[in-house]
């Protein structure tokens, strides 16, 4: 761990022995000592309570027939004092019995502490208590692993969220905590300096939030971040959660370890032989080893060898192995030999074997030698609903991901070098597509990439967005954009490399990032601009499909809705576009795009949508709503209100909403970008903005990345052109943020 947060363990100590002293206070008033006892457990019994903790108790007898009477002189002043009281009282048989059949009765009593009275009866309870965990180990160690796992699923992990957990999330207080009772077991070794360490650091934690919100919770939420670092002295919440995340999986790394012993005692001893995995390299007892007689400190690729041996065989690095190779490998020459290279390419070929390989590694500090630039992300959280892991997990997500799209390029290496590094510039300031591009240069010469596959890794590390962005932001039956990509790419192999990152990155942000829908106008995009690159012109707009003439036909006044695909065929008017978006927005249907064709005076809107929740609503009301108001006979904008009077306002403050003129971005519209909170009904008000300036849109692509909308809007005044006086353009930029307001 590094830094200097402030530590609250004195005040913890502090807060033991108070409470302690009130407690010994209150049994003298009770009881006169004589076989009872008042025993601590949970917090208060590790000696570690947060301001904000309850007291767990257990009042032990050996059947004296006043015990009830005593009992009550010692909860009652509790509870008087507005104090959580989680008590019991019983006998050592009935503890020991309780112990047996409950899991948090029994890691409460494993570490119990005697607070008053008789300190032998304590001890009997205690001591029965370890010998029954012990001796049936083996079938409770199953129910505390059963019990970690069903945390991990309801909380998630603590290093990778936005409110983390800090007691039930995956690598939080709970998990250090199983860790010392599969000690208790006399199983595995109790948690080490590192994993200890990092356990006092979410205890500082969560004893500054009880102090910020003047109540026990264990859910770090985004608006407490910030004074939450103040007290432990970090600089801000950024600081708080790299500081967190870093200790989260130090405690799961530890965590998995401890399981892992478990499991070979459980299922016995491993065959003894040692069977060779690669050179130097050998598995003995279900693990990666290094063979006899090898020397770490004469053969700098060693430690990526043995790590691409790993990953191959799905088998985990002994820590014994890592910890040897962390402290004796000899620096890396650089530029890298061509095996340490391969070696690389390998680990990240195997998948998603890679994934505990490369943390093996990182835990170690092995990775930030190999490559110093991974400091700068390592740990680094993503402040972003989207994000599903912090910067340096991602990374190697989605090279994992990469590996099943090798097939799919021809420079398999460099799909999976960029994947490892394709948002590498995040730990740097500015935009990190701009800044990574810099970065990967000097990391692709340090790994002794030749010149013309360093220009190419930077090429596709400074264009990573580029087709996700495109396809879901700009019209791509606009040649204008076909042909905008195309010359970026500049080559079929780039733009292979790209589109598989691409899926490859997604995947590992999340499922709010990449669907069908993007991916299938990815996959769109693509096969456009291939066909550019073999020398095709670009694709003409699309002409209306069959079904669409035949409603045209009827004049106007035509809906149909089949399943997330919804038609409208209406006469020609400005603001036909956003006046359709609206009734869907009321029916709780999110565009994800919108483009509009003409036959005549008939205007054809196709919309791409899904709902916001639940099932989708009955196609029948939703054309009736759409014909009442094509007809003028429905208020939309009442409507709309409702709705956006029941929607809860975000809970901390969001960034103000952004309005740009993309330039050069189509021949024969002008491209708006709307970049603002989410909330029902957005759509409708900027499109209502645009009426009011005259324009009508000739076609929307709509995204929601999270809380937010990042929302495209083809426009054209009313002769049908462009916009390219600046005072209109001032103006538009004006009313959409007013309507946004």
């Amino acid at each position: 761990m590094r830094g200097e947060a402030r530590s609250y363990a004195a005040a913890r100590k502090e807060r033991t022995a108070d409470t302690d002293r009130w407690l010994k206070d209150l049994f003298r008033t009770a009881s006169d000592g004589d076989q009872v006892s008042l025993v601590a457990v949970g917090s208060l019994g590790r000696g570690e309570p947060a301001p904000g903790s309850d007291l767990d108790l257990v009042l032990l007898h050996t059947g004296r027939a006043d015990v009830a009477r005593i009992a009550d002189r010692i909860w009652y002043p509790i509870w008087d004092a507005a104090v959580g009281l989680d008590h019991s009282v019983r006998t050592v048989e009935e503890a020991v019995s309780v112990a047996r059949q409950d899991l948090k009765a029994v890691l409460g009593l494993i570490q119990a502490r005697h607070v008053a009275g008789d300190p032998d009866l304590t001890r009997k309870a205690r001591e029965a208590v370890l010998a029954e965990w012990r001796a049936d180990s083996r079938r409770r160690l199953g129910e505390l692993r059963e019990a970690a796992d069903q945390r991990a699923q309801a909380s998630g992990e603590l290093a990778f969220l936005l409110e983390p957990d800090l007691k039930d999330g995956r690598g939080g207080l709970r998990d250090v905590q199983a860790m010392q009772a599969v000690a208790a077991a006399w199983v595995a070794s109790a948690p080490g300096p590192r994993a200890r360490e990092a356990y006092e650091f979410i205890l500082d934690v969560r004893h500054a939030l009880h102090v910020v919100t003047a109540r026990g919770t264990d859910r770090l939420v985004l608006q407490e971040q910030d004074a939450v670092a103040g007290l432990l002295g970090l600089l801000d919440a950024e600081a708080l959660m790299r500081r967190l995340a870093e200790a989260g999986r130090t405690i799961s790394h530890a965590f998995d370890a401890t399981w892992r012993t478990v499991d070979r005692l459980v299922s016995g001893p491993a065959p003894r032989g040692r069977r060779p995995l690669a050179d130097g390299v050998v598995e003995h007892g279900g693990e990666v080893v290094l063979a006899r007689g090898v020397d770490p400190r004469k053969d700098p690729v060693l430690v990526l060898r043995a790590a691409a041996a790993a990953a191959d065989s799905g088998l985990p690095l002994a820590p014994a192995t890592v910890s040897v190779l962390a402290a004796q490998s000899a620096p890396m020459p650089v530029p890298w030999p061509e095996e340490a290279r391969d070696a690389l390419v390998s680990i990240l070929g195997a998948g998603r074997a890679a994934v505990p390989v490369w943390e093996e590694l990182d835990q170690a500090g092995i990775i930030v030698k190999l490559l110093p630039d991974w400091e700068r992300v390592r740990h680094r959280p993503q402040r972003n609903p989207i994000h599903r892991f912090t910067v340096d997990r991602h990374l190697i997500e989605a090279a994992a991901n990469a590996a099943s799209h090798t097939r799919e390029v021809s420079r398999p290496d460099l799909l999976l070098i960029a994947a490892l590094l394709h948002d590498v510039g995040k730990g740097w300031p500015g935009d990190h597509s701009a800044t990574g591009e810099v970065v990967v240069r000097d990391i692709a010469t340090r790994i002794g990439l030749p010149s013309a596959d360093v220009e190419t890794l930077a090429t596709v590390v400074r264009h990573h967005l580029l087709l996700p962005e495109t396809a879901t932001r700009r019209d791509l039956d606009d040649p204008v954009t076909i042909e905008k990509v195309a010359g970026t790419v500049g080559s079929r192999e780039v733009l292979d490399l790209l589109a598989a990152l691409a899926v490859a990155d997604g995947i590992a942000t999340g499922p709010a990032a990449w669907n069908s829908w993007k991916a299938g106008l990815v996959a769109d995009l693509v096969r456009r601009v291939r066909s550019v690159l073999a020398g095709s012109p670009p694709p003409k707009p699309p002409t209306l499909s069959p079904e669409q003439a035949g409603l045209a036909r009827h004049g106007g006044g035509a809906v149909r809705v089949h399943g997330g695909a919804v038609t409208v065929v209406a006469p020609d008017r400005v603001g036909l576009l956003w006046s359709a978006a609206g009734v869907l927005s009321a029916h709780r249907l999110v565009v994800r795009s919108a483009s509009s064709a003409s036959a005549g005076s008939t205007a054809v809107i196709e919309f791409s949508v899904i709902p916001e929740y639940g099932s989708p609503p009955d196609p029948a009301t939703l054309e009736a709503d759409l014909r009442l108001v094509l007809a003028g006979r429905l208020d939309i904008e009442q409507r709309l209100a409702r709705r956006a009077r029941a929607v809860r306002p975000p809970r901390v403050p969001v960034a103000p909403p952004r309005v740009t003129l993309v330039d050069d971005a189509s021949a024969t519209a002008t491209v708006v970008e709307v970049r603002a909170h989410d909330r029902p009904g957005l759509l409708w008000r900027i499109g209502r903005a645009f009426g009011e300036c005259g324009l009508d849109v000739r076609a929307a692509r709509v995204e929601t990345l999270g809380a937010e909308a990042v929302d495209v809007f083809y426009v054209v005044d009313r002769a049908g052109r462009p916009l390219s006086d600046d005072a209109q353009r001032a103006q538009v930029r004006d009313q959409v943020l007013a309507a946004l307001r």
